[in-house]
């Protein structure tokens, strides 16, 4: 039976799957967290790490982490761009809370380039992440970027990254890159059933309805 462990990074979680023999590391935090989420690591054998998506608060710590654990980089073919600059996915958003977010987020693109890395694994809907110990399947989440992917952990856990958000109230994503294709990941997530989700920011609630 595998064991979620938040690793909380700031206003940014990571994740690791963990079986009680191997574990799969999910995002990295920014640069600032790199020493807690390694330190966070050694309990466990971590054979992969899988970015939910390529903004750099989630990913910035991509290839330090692979080059210390010895370890490959999954992620979702379609967020590639995202690597070069996180501007090349526009983002928007709709509410107060949402703009201010925005905001702020595009500030910190501007003054934090991502650190260059190369995925070794590209994963799609579906795969299965048994080759690495773990019993989990990726499910494909677009909408907050292109290449927006989620966990499910046996069918009991689902790692969302930004697809949905609790910074003060849980909610589908404040910031999207394409809104349309955001809230039909929302539905998705709905449908998937009884799970408890874990966000990329904020504490874990159980799944619902997240578009009325």
């Amino acid at each position: 039976m595998s064991e979620i462990h938040r690793i909380i990074c700031g206003n940014v979680n990571c994740y690791i799957i963990e079986n009680g023999t191997n574990g799969i590391l999910v995002d990295t935090g920014k640069k600032e967290f790199f020493d807690r989420v390694i330190e966070s690591c050694k309990s466990y054998r971590v054979r992969l790490l899988v970015l939910t998506h390529a903004h750099f608060d989630h990913a910035e710590n991509a290839e330090r982490i692979s080059d210390a654990l010895g370890i490959p980089i999954g992620m979702n073919e379609n967020d590639c761009n995202l690597i070069q600059s996180n501007s090349n996915q526009a983002l928007y958003a709709k509410t107060i809370l949402g703009k201010v977010v925005l905001s702020v987020s595009l500030k910190e693109f501007s003054a934090r380039p991502m650190p260059e890395f190369k995925p070794n694994v590209f994963l799609r809907n579906d795969d299965s992440l048994s080759d690495y110990g773990v019993d989990a399947r990726i499910i494909s989440l677009p909408g907050h970027t292109d290449g927006s992917i989620g966990i499910d952990v046996e069918q009991k856990h689902l790692i969302v990254g930004d697809a949905l958000m609790n910074m003060v109230y849980p909610t589908v994503s404040m910031l999207y890159h394409n809104r349309e294709t955001m809230l039909e990941s929302a539905r998705k997530i709905s449908k998937i059933g009884n799970r408890t989700i874990y966000f990329g920011h904020g504490r874990p609630v159980l799944n619902k309805q997240w578009v009325k």
